[in-house]
């Protein structure tokens, strides 16, 4: 009973891309609606460990979201 509380929100995490419910294809810098799931309220780039998104997946996610944001259809921060 002394680790209960360690282990509370240990749930496996998948990546929702290998797992075949978005296919990869789904990732574009056009595609907005998905990729403001992986950006924050403050638009920053969410982390793979918390999105349990595999390693390669989450560099091709980060690379489309910077592209979308030269572009200005995301903006970088929310202030401005």
């Amino acid at each position: 009973m002394r680790n209960a509380g360690r282990f509370r929100g240990s749930k496996k995490k998948y990546c929702p891309f290998t797992t075949g419910k978005i296919p990869l294809d789904a990732i574009d810098y056009k595609n907005l609606r998905l990729l403001r799931k992986f950006v924050t309220e403050s638009h920053k780039i969410v982390p793979s460990r918390i999105t349990g998104v595999r390693n390669t997946v989450q560099h091709i996610l980060a690379l489309n979201i910077k592209h979308a944001r030269f572009l200005a259809l995301i903006p970088y921060c929310d202030n401005h």
